[in-house]
């Protein structure tokens, strides 16, 4: 690959991820403590990135695939959201708050396939390749999280400021990028292939389907860390929660750069079952820690084993859509995998998580993290339990699921 191309792609994925990492670590634990939100109402407004995943995977189909170049529609989702984000910033009520925030993750998530696609074209190699480049949205990821702590935001309307400053560099920067023309235009037009639904004819495929339900799945009980953490740290005392939490992304870093060797000696079934158990390894972690104990060291290991549970889950399941899509649909497949994961189970699982928090919350709002924990631990282990028993009869090896 071309090394202005690789530093071009890598600064795009480092800006998109510090985008999210500004608000979305600490911004559970600001709107129940600072705006009183309920956690029905908090995992409401993170329910919004779920929503807007789920309707991601139509709009890339409509636009990037068939009618404009994907940098570009990039550009202009990132103005948009930019607004949106700073807007909502300056509510302090839910009803004022949830639909800017809405209408921010409307214009961000579609943009994490686009990112994607984006990166994939110019590659002759994604599954070495990939990996190199995504690792950058990591480091953005690291960086969100220690300035926001450095700055002293960790419960402070200013992270969506950092967000919004955030994506009007980055639709900036997007003007800039390698030409990403719509593979499909051109084409012929349908209902199916406007909406994105080209993408589902990669069900028929056994294999595809068994990682779209297990990726469905698992990401119920996901919802749990990504809401949660931040006020279970806060709660338990941790300073520099933002920057604490960051350490699941220096794992990851690790992780990536092995990520093509282990890609390669494992399959995509394998690195899918190992990082599905770290996710339940960590949420017993956190569940057997109390109150009482003085050492907090279960709760940084369960914080640094996210290396592990991102990388060999969510960047085994892009690099493995890009190998199964068609050319043509390859936005329109990432979309789909944003749908099922980011989209459609977290969305559950936030709702889930909102009601089992709340009924978890005693007057005060002291909560019961060993309840409240053990209840993705369980739902992450009955996963595991149903992929092993949907894969017992799969006859591939390596080269699908």
């Amino acid at each position: 690959m071309n090394p202005n191309v690789r530093f071009k792609l890598s600064v795009m994925m480092f800006l998109q991820y510090l985008i999210w990492g500004a608000w979305f670590v600490t911004g559970y634990a600001f709107l129940t403590k600072k705006f009183g939100f309920s956690d029905e109402q908090a995992a409401s407004c993170y329910a919004t990135t779920n929503l807007a995943a789920m309707i991601a995977p139509f709009f890339v189909g409509m636009i990037a695939d068939r009618f404009f170049s994907a940098q570009k529609v990039l550009a202009v989702l990132h103005f948009l959201g930019a607004i949106f984000i700073y807007l909502a910033s300056q509510q302090t009520t839910f009803g004022a708050f949830y639909p800017l925030i809405l209408a921010h993750t409307l214009c961000y998530m579609p943009t994490m396939a686009l990112t994607n696609s984006i990166a994939f074209a110019q590659m002759s190699n994604p599954g070495a390749q990939f990996p190199t480049i995504r690792v950058l949205g990591t480091i953005g990821w690291i960086a969100a999280g220690q300035l926001v702590s450095f700055l002293g935001y960790d419960l402070d309307e200013r992270i969506f400021l950092i967000a919004a400053i955030s994506s009007v560099a980055l639709g900036v920067y997007s003007l800039f990028l390698p030409d990403t023309p719509p593979k499909a235009k051109g084409g012929p037009i349908s209902l199916r292939s406007i909406l994105g639904l080209d993408a589902l004819s990669l069900m028929k495929d056994r294999s595809f389907a068994v990682f779209m339900i297990g990726s469905f799945l698992v990401c119920i009980p996901l919802a749990f860390y990504y809401n949660l953490t931040g006020s279970f740290l806060s709660d338990r005392n941790v300073e520099n929660v933002a920057a604490t939490m960051s350490w699941g992304q220096m794992s990851e870093i690790f992780f990536m750069l092995v990520f093509p060797f282990c890609f390669a000696r494992f399959g995509v079934k394998w690195m899918l079952l190992i990082g599905m158990a770290a996710w339940a390894g960590r949420y017993f972690l956190f569940s057997g820690y109390s109150a009482t104990d003085s050492a907090l060291w279960p709760v940084y290991l369960g914080v640094i084993l996210h290396g592990i549970c991102y990388d060999f889950f969510f960047v085994t399941g892009q690099v493995y859509v890009d190998q199964r899509a068609d050319e043509k649909i390859r936005s329109a497949a990432q979309g789909f995998i944003a749908f099922a994961t980011y989209g459609l189970g977290m969305f559950v699982g936030s709702m889930i998580q909102g009601k089992v928090a709340g009924a978890y919350t005693a007057e005060g709002g002291v909560k019961a993290w060993d309840k409240i924990w053990m209840i993705p631990a369980i739902g992450a282990v009955g996963v595991l339990l149903i992929f092993l028993v949907m894969f017992k009869d799969n006859p591939k090896k390596k080269e699908a699921v």
